[in-house]
């Protein structure tokens, strides 16, 4: 554990309203008016308005951080509402950045609010990062991690970490450049991103809606106690929390025994295995539409639908007379045993990434006559049955 100097220094000053406003932090002894004006002082950018990025945002804004901004390209969907609370009903369909801050608005007109509405690219990220003093990483994926955490060593600035997933919850902080040497960056956590299938996001595997409460809570309070300088941050610790067990414990993180100095952004899609394999062009994945599915189904022409979903998203919405045999594996081996290599097959999950790596097994085994349902179960909904519910 250590202690770290103030992160930002009190230049700003606090108006009467502003006094009477943040006077329970005030009162405490570690926080004072000094921390309150470094508050006000402070720049905090947090990376997505979702799960973990809605309590952040309205309790940083609670807080008086003076300057809030906001980087997501989303748009509000229904099914965000079971747990990224900053949004509404009323703003389901609106940018995320706009609903955001049409909320801390309504919380706290002293914060000055910064919206960016393009996605988080390699080209613009460490130009983002140097304006702001500290960076939150609310993301949901493997790729954007590294993109963060690479970005934020290469602009000097430190970050608080949030991960979540079902039941379990993980927070950290990361500084490359922290004082007095301890410095340490994300890829001491994951030196490698884990594989694609072992690597579920939440839109895949789910989360419990208020196990992001719990660790948005903590990564805004991270960020309190690294602008004001009180307390001990999380750097060099990861704090797992377990929410079905209620328990929390801390793992003491340390530099990688090998770690490479970063000096320059990568493509993170292909770092993390997101991309087709090397070689792979669009025309060696044959693909069908909703619309196409659904005629050929009109037809009668025979061919076969295997979901590859997990069962919680078949027992959901699937389409009917699929076949659901969930991704693993040894899934294509089993298709071969149980269809043999010449029966039609349409393959198909939620958007259609992880039916299209079964497909490519499938080819790589000698199938010849099987596609992709371009979009998944989603498109279908969409396109064709729209009594079924998405997710």
């Amino acid at each position: 554990m250590m202690k770290l100097p103030p992160l930002v220094e009190p230049t700003a000053t606090l108006s009467k309203e502003e006094v009477v406003r943040y006077s329970r932090h005030l009162l405490i002894p570690d926080v004072g008016v000094d921390g309150q004006r470094r508050l006000k002082s402070a720049r905090v950018l947090v990376i997505g308005a979702g799960g973990l990025g809605s309590p952040a945002l309205l309790y940083l804004a609670a807080a008086g951080v003076g300057t809030l901004g906001i980087i997501d390209f989303d748009v509000v969907d229904e099914s965000n509402l079971q747990r990224q609370v900053i949004h509404k009903v009323s703003t389901v369909g609106q940018l995320k950045v706009e609903s955001a801050a049409a909320a801390i608005r309504e919380l706290n007109p002293h914060v000055n609010l910064e919206l960016h509405t393009d996605r988080l690219e390699p080209e613009m990220a460490v130009q983002l990062f140097a304006q702001y003093d500290l960076i939150l990483d609310g993301t949901d994926n493997f790729a954007t991690r590294y993109l963060v955490n690479d970005a934020c060593v290469l602009a000097g600035k430190p970050y608080v970490w949030g991960s979540i997933f079902r039941f379990e919850g993980q927070a950290s902080v990361f500084w490359e450049d922290a004082p007095g040497g301890v410095g340490l960056n994300y890829r001491d956590l994951y030196p490698e991103p884990p594989p694609p299938e072992l690597a579920p996001s939440c839109s895949e595997g789910g989360v419990l809606g208020i196990l992001c409460a719990s660790i948005g809570s903590i990564m805004a309070t991270e960020a309190v106690k690294l602008i004001t300088g009180i307390g001990e941050p999380l750097l060099g610790r990861l704090m797992v929390y377990d929410a079905l067990d209620m328990t929390y414990r801390q793992i003491a993180l340390r530099r990688a025994p090998d770690r490479k100095s970063i000096t320059e952004l990568s493509d993170y899609q292909v770092f993390c295995g997101l991309n087709r394999p090397l070689g792979v062009q669009d025309s060696d994945i044959p693909s069908i539409s909703a619309v196409e599915l659904k005629a050929l189904r009109e037809r009668g022409a025979h061919h076969e639908v295997i979901d590859v979903r997990e069962r919680t998203e078949w027992d959901i919405v699937h389409i009917d007379g699929a076949r659901h045999m969930p991704k693993s594996p040894s899934l294509a081996r089993e298709i071969e045993a149980r269809f043999g290599k010449d029966t039609p097959l349409i393959l198909h999950c939620k958007s259609g990434l992880r039916s299209k790596a079964v497909l490519l097994e499938l080819q790589r085994l000698g199938f010849s006559d099987v596609r992709n349902l371009e979009g998944g179960i989603l498109a279908w909904v969409r396109d064709v049955d729209t009594t079924l519910p998405s997710y």
